[in-house]
């Protein structure tokens, strides 16, 4: 008898620690796929935190980039200025005078002090020497002159090519006409006053009444003298040449397309 105790006694040990075993690995089991579970929806989160943190990123590169896109379209007119003074001349065409500006050639790479220089104006300002059948003009920066020769013209759209035997920093012309509203600065000597800088904006592109082409017009001051200047955008690029201010009127002065310059001398 006591031995069939013991006989039950030790299987019900045995049953004992099978069931232990067993809720142990069903416990241990469940905890595996807890951890499982959890560490999915860790990863699930890393990668959302991810994908936020790429998106996050995406936006302030874009906005870094349109801060940076704002900040070249920025009007900072002592920086024009200062960049643009120097390809600057007042003409002196027997007893009148005017603007004209350097001009860069598409790829030239043409360095001040060096070569020969493309040099823009109106027509009107040069128009008595061509008239007379001469061709010499003197040009004026910085106190220094400097002989220039009229190359070509085209009187209908009232602009000139001159060619001057040093090399001066050219200006880039712009690509395409610029728009209403957009800040422009012109250079020039109006009434004689050398390098004066004069700033407004575009007020429209009109086609022309007296002529064939467009006409740029805009209300930064002009005068007798800044007729041949330069008109320039933001970049500091050429987008027209002076050559008229609308008689017993206020902020209308008028500017021939640099395209138009730039088609017709194939110069830049």
């Amino acid at each position: 008898m006591a031995t069939r105790v013991l006989r039950w006694a030790a299987a019900t040990g045995v049953t004992a620690v099978l069931i232990a075993l067993t809720v142990t690995v069903a416990v241990q089991a469940g905890q595996i796929d807890q951890l499982r579970d959890d560490l999915a929806g860790a990863q699930r989160t890393a990668q959302d935190t991810a994908d936020g943190t790429d998106q996050r990123l995406d936006s302030l590169d874009g906005r870094l980039a349109a801060v940076e896109d704002d900040n070249q379209q920025a009007f900072d007119p002592p920086a024009v200025a200062a960049a643009v003074l120097p390809s600057v001349f007042q003409v002196i065409a027997d007893d009148f005078s005017g603007s004209a500006f350097a001009v860069t050639m598409s790829g030239d790479s043409t360095s001040a002090g060096t070569g020969r220089t493309n040099v823009l104006t109106a027509f009107h300002v040069v128009e008595a020497v061509w008239t007379a059948g001469d061709r010499s003009v003197q040009l004026e920066r910085d106190g220094k002159r400097y002989t220039a020769v009229i190359t070509d013209v085209d009187q209908s759209r009232d602009i000139a090519l001159l060619k001057v035997d040093t090399g001066f920093a050219g200006l880039p012309a712009a690509a395409d006409p610029p728009g209403a509203g957009e800040s422009v600065l012109v250079v020039g000597a109006p009434l004689g006053l050398t390098q004066t800088i004069t700033t407004g904006v575009v007020s429209a592109v009109r086609d022309r009444t007296d002529g064939p082409g467009s006409v740029i017009q805009f209300d930064a001051p002009v005068n007798p003298g800044n007729s041949g200047g330069p008109v320039i955008n933001t970049r500091k690029e050429v987008v027209g040449i002076a050559n008229a201010k609308a008689r017993d009127a206020e902020g209308i002065g008028l500017a021939v397309p640099i395209q138009t310059a730039c088609e017709t001398f194939h110069v830049c």
